[in-house]
């Protein structure tokens, strides 16, 4: 039986995607971006869904705000084992070169601290305003430049909204809506005007959210 303990991300498997994507990356609108579907093993994702912390269970850093109503985690004490494997090859140089060859940004540098990352949850009624994500790490005194998303709900209906949206630089038009499907991926670069969110309340039932 497989376990996401033994998994490896296969550099041939990175390699191929990149040389596949890169051009519709740097081309897409309205700022660059792919969505990639099945981006992983299915076992692996099943695993770490299995142990993904329900909205009561650990303690979540809470926003209720205007701009945003979620519940998110850096914590990697708080995360399962199967987790935070993942997470540290998703930091590991195999990815980064993955990711520096698909975008054609060089010389990234991979976030351990999972600042605006990590774990993130939203139940019905929530949301996220549209937005452009901060640009500068305060931390490890860098420039943000990318930022990389995998969903993990299963069976995810239109009608439970919940779509990533991604808009035009004067916020008036939505140019691309993807739904926040299982095992689905989206990489996108960050920018002063890479404004994106999911901007209208979860209408998904009550018990679901919408996990990433």
């Amino acid at each position: 039986m497989n376990s996401t303990l033994d998994f490896c991300i296969d550099p041939d498997y990175l390699n191929d995607l990149a040389s596949k994507y890169s051009e519709a990356y740097s081309q897409a609108k309205p700022f660059p971006h792919i969505v990639i579907d099945n981006f992983l093993p299915e076992y692996v994702l099943d695993e770490i869904l299995d142990e993904f912390p329900d909205p009561n269970k650990i303690e979540w850093k809470k926003f209720d705000a205007a701009a945003e109503k979620k519940l998110a985690s850096t914590s990697e004490l708080q995360m399962g084992e199967k987790t935070r494997f993942l997470l540290y090859q998703l930091n590991s140089s195999t990815f980064v070169t993955f990711l520096e060859k698909l975008t054609g940004i060089d010389g990234i540098i991979p976030d351990p601290h999972f600042q605006g990352g990590g774990l993130h949850q939203i139940e019905r009624g929530g949301f996220l305003k549209l937005h452009a994500d901060f640009n500068r790490h305060k931390q490890l005194r860098l420039d943000r430049r990318l930022n990389l998303l995998i969903y993990l709900n299963k069976d995810w209906q239109e009608e439970y909204g919940g779509y990533f949206e991604m808009w035009d630089t004067e916020m008036t038009r939505c140019e691309q809506k993807v739904l926040p499907l299982f095992n689905r991926c989206v990489v996108f670069s960050t920018t002063d005007f890479s404004y994106h969110g999911h901007p209208d309340p979860l209408t998904c039932p009550e018990g679901r959210t919408r996990k990433s």
